[in-house]
């Protein structure tokens, strides 16, 4: 019985040790999506107070456009930043950046999979239309939560405009005219410039710095024309 807690704790010691980058990036994005709650919902009663509307319950206020549009939207712009970086870096090079592949000849990521490998993934076993999803399927995942963060930030925005077109005895919007809203693509474009400057950023900024020990630079003392980690 002695042994079992030790065993215990190594394990858990183990599995952090391990898992470690996700587990604090998803501590991360939950103590911001809580940090993000309790400041809209501060925010977006004060608006009501002063516009002379009740404040709202934390329960109505998660159901409300304001909540919902301010979370995907920005949702919306890093999926599509991850969609787009993983798929252009596919055939697009920088000279020198740590984020792309070696301009010239292949790399193990260009070789097609080998079901022999050992620990292959099951898809890469099976073979066939399986396999051929399998191989694009980080990009599949990435489109696939950015069409439905885009979807549901649609969704939030029209509510909360609608919400407030209603407190103003005005007429609500419906879905068709609002897709084509300045409101709504100035509230999608403010977040994809802010995230296509970050990844040029990081493209252009790792061929001159470096960073020890982070997989995201080159070694320290490799040629600024290096390219590839």
């Amino acid at each position: 019985m002695q042994l079992v807690v030790p065993v215990q704790k190594e394990a858990m010691r183990k599995f952090v040790h391990n898992n470690g980058l996700s587990l604090v990036f998803l501590l991360l994005f939950v103590l911001a999506l809580v940090g993000q709650f309790f400041t809209g919902y501060a925010e977006h009663n004060k608006e009501r107070v002063e516009e002379g509307q009740p404040a709202i319950t934390m329960g109505s206020y998660i159901q409300s456009g304001h909540f919902i549009q301010a979370t995907f939207e920005n949702w919306e712009s890093e999926f599509l930043q991850m969609a787009l970086f993983v798929l252009l870096t596919i055939f697009l090079y920088q000279k020198g950046s740590s984020e792309s592949k070696k301009c010239e000849g292949e790399e193990e990521v260009d070789r097609e999979p080998s079901p022999a490998r050992k620990g292959a993934p099951w898809p890469v076993r099976k073979g066939g239309f399986i396999l051929a999803i399998y191989k694009h399927s980080l990009t599949i995942a990435l489109l696939l939560v950015f069409v439905l963060s885009f979807l549901l930030h649609l969704y939030g925005s029209l509510k909360d405009k609608n919400e407030q077109l209603a407190a103003k005895g005005q007429p609500v919007e419906t879905l068709g005219k609002y897709i084509t809203d300045s409101r709504f693509w100035f509230e999608s474009f403010q977040n994809w410039q802010s995230e296509f400057l970050s990844v040029f950023a990081i493209v252009i900024l790792s061929i001159f710095l470096r960073q020890k020990g982070s997989p995201q630079s080159k070694p320290v003392d490799a040629p600024h024309d290096e390219t590839g980690e």
